[in-house]
């Protein structure tokens, strides 16, 4: 999709919503597409500071519900974890039937530390996609600081059939019936070429760092988490960029923890 096509999408959204009130906002419309064509080239270029201000000045002008929902990604992304969930807030209360779909809502939950918002988002995204053991995963993960690992693993969201290499087993591991080594040894099922072997351990080891840090073995968590965020796997046709970031956060939080 080109930029003028997103673009009139978002103010297609944003009409359907109430915001647009006629001809004389064709002004502001002009400015807040142009700031949105400079936050595309920044946020395409990783510049996420910048690109957090540009968004802030287009909503400044227009309350274009989809600008909400792309700042809250874009501050996720700076480590900026309670404003990421707050204009996630504010896409879904302007677009509630979008709300059912935000799994980096739940993301930006759990960095914040509102795990049981967190656990309710992962529980409402599953009614949309109910194959996603990345979702089981971080729904347990929010359900740990609160009621512990036994409880939470006993209660993961069900997972059958996902079939990216090496997810179930994954989910095996957090539901306990699988181990570390099954993991990374299912990652390599089929003699993968060495692009689709990397794609498939960056979420083994992923998934692994996460899973070590609930267990409360550092070293491994630190060892799988620091795998995960290398800027080699930037681009990677295989991971979605996002959660590169994730991984990418995680590991700046470490760093900073190991600071203090």
């Amino acid at each position: 999709m080109n930029r003028m096509n997103w673009f009139f999408m978002l103010l297609v959204m944003a009409s359907m919503n109430g915001i647009l009130l006629g001809q004389e906002n064709d002004s502001v419309d002009a400015k807040v597409q142009a700031l949105f064509q400079q936050f595309e080239s920044q946020n395409r270029e990783r510049k996420f500071e910048a690109a957090n201000a540009t968004l802030g000045k287009a909503l400044e002008l227009k309350d274009v519900p989809t600008l909400n929902y792309l700042r809250g990604r874009v501050q996720f992304r700076l480590g900026e974890f309670a404003d990421s969930v707050k204009s996630f807030d504010a896409y879904v209360k302007a677009v509630p039937k979008a709300e059912s779909r935000q799994w980096e809502r739940g993301i930006s939950m759990y960095y914040a530390k509102q795990y049981k918002r967190g656990a309710e988002q992962f529980e409402l995204y599953q009614t949309f996609h109910d194959q996603d053991v990345e979702n089981s995963v971080w729904r347990f993960l929010c359900m740990v600081p609160e009621t512990g690992v036994k409880k939470a693993r006993a209660v993961m969201l069900p997972i059958e059939n996902d079939r990216r290499i090496p997810m179930m087993k994954v989910f095996e591991m957090y539901r306990g019936t699988a181990t570390p080594e099954e993991v990374l040894a299912d990652a390599e099922r089929g003699d993968p070429d060495k692009k689709t072997l990397a794609g498939r351990l960056f979420y083994a080891h992923l998934y692994l760092g996460l899973y070590y840090e609930v267990l409360k073995k550092p070293d491994l968590a630190r060892k799988y988490i620091q795998f995960a965020a290398q800027e080699s796997l930037i681009g990677h046709p295989g991971i979605n960029t996002y959660m590169w970031d994730v991984a990418r956060v995680h590991w700046e939080r470490m760093q900073q923890a190991d600071k203090k």
